[in-house]
């Protein structure tokens, strides 16, 4: 059975280069080829979606003729398929990953506006592929607020304690494992916690924060306990925090190489696909790539 490719978005702009080194170093990390996909937009009213593959189409675009120079001139040798698309890159991107191990772009490509921090493509291919996507930011993200961390390597991956997703954990220890570095698990709980009384204001509650810390980190560690098991010789550090989610992950991607992060899970009244608030305040806000890692099958 062939390897499923890693999947490189590039459109000539530097962010796109920069996701493409990205894509490079993971499909040598998964032994995996590398699939490098130009998608050239054409006008709302122009024809529709063609695949436009092989050597004659592929060789005469100047965008992946560019990567071509790009990855010729490496050192190690890599197996790569060059593809030219033509449609809506907000369409086509997202379908990609269909038949891909892994879809890597940046967070923002030519053309829109240069003042949003994640471009309509990126946004797409997160909601919508069916594999997990990885968004290169650019470089010189600031995190305001900082977490105190241990130095060295890491990935950092979110665990929701009310609503966990193996998949997300799965992708997290593998990537951990692949890169040789530890990984650090976030699991963020509310503080302080305020409860209504009748009289329709809000007091603190007695419970103690130390208590609500320890079942908090108890929790994660029974999530990951399988997880653990599959990977042992990943170094796991775990930490429950006070705090909103969004922020901690925030503050965790400064120095990290990775914030892996879930998908929301369709919903019977909401049957689109969701990002989630956690998950699209990380891809605004990272300092570093995030993974968005699709949800796992629900069970029959």
């Amino acid at each position: 059975m062939s390897t499923a490719p890693v999947i490189a978005a590039v459109d000539g702009s530097d962010d796109s280069l920069r996701a493409l080194d990205w894509g490079v170093t993971a499909a040598r990390q998964r032994k995996a080829p590398l699939r490098v996909v130009h998608v050239r937009q054409y006008a709302a009213w122009g024809q529709p979606d063609v695949l436009v593959a092989g050597e004659p189409d592929a060789a005469g675009d100047p965008v992946l003729d560019e990567v071509r120079d790009r990855l010729d001139a490496g050192a190690e040798p890599l197996t790569v398929e060059y593809v030219a698309l033509e449609g809506a890159p907000t369409a086509l991107l997202p379908e990609l990953g269909a038949d891909g191990l892994l879809l890597v772009l940046g967070s923002r490509g030519r053309g829109g506006f240069a003042s949003l921090l994640l471009g309509s493509n990126g946004m797409a291919a997160a909601r919508d592929a069916g594999c997990p996507v990885v968004v290169v930011p650019r470089p010189g993200r600031e995190v305001r607020e900082d977490l105190p961390t241990e130095p060295g390597p890491r990935v950092v991956v979110g665990v929701d304690v009310d609503s966990p997703d193996d998949a997300t954990l799965a992708f997290a220890f593998a990537e951990a494992a692949w890169r040789g570095v530890r990984l650090q698990v976030i699991a963020g709980y509310p503080w302080p916690a305020l409860s209504w009384v009748a009289a329709g204001s809000l007091v603190a509650p007695t419970v103690d924060q130390g208590e609500v810390e320890r079942e908090t980190r108890t929790l994660a560690e029974g999530f990951l306990a399988p997880h653990l098991e599959d990977h042992p010789n990943v170094w796991t550090e775990i930490r429950a925090l006070p705090g909103d989610a969004a922020g901690l992950l925030v503050a965790a991607s400064k120095d990290a190489e990775l914030v892996v992060v879930g998908r929301h899970r369709r919903r019977p009244l909401a049957p689109a696909r969701m990002l989630g608030s956690v998950t699209h305040a990380v891809l605004l806000h990272a300092a570093c790539p995030v993974a968005v890692v699709p949800p796992s099958p629900p069970e029959q």
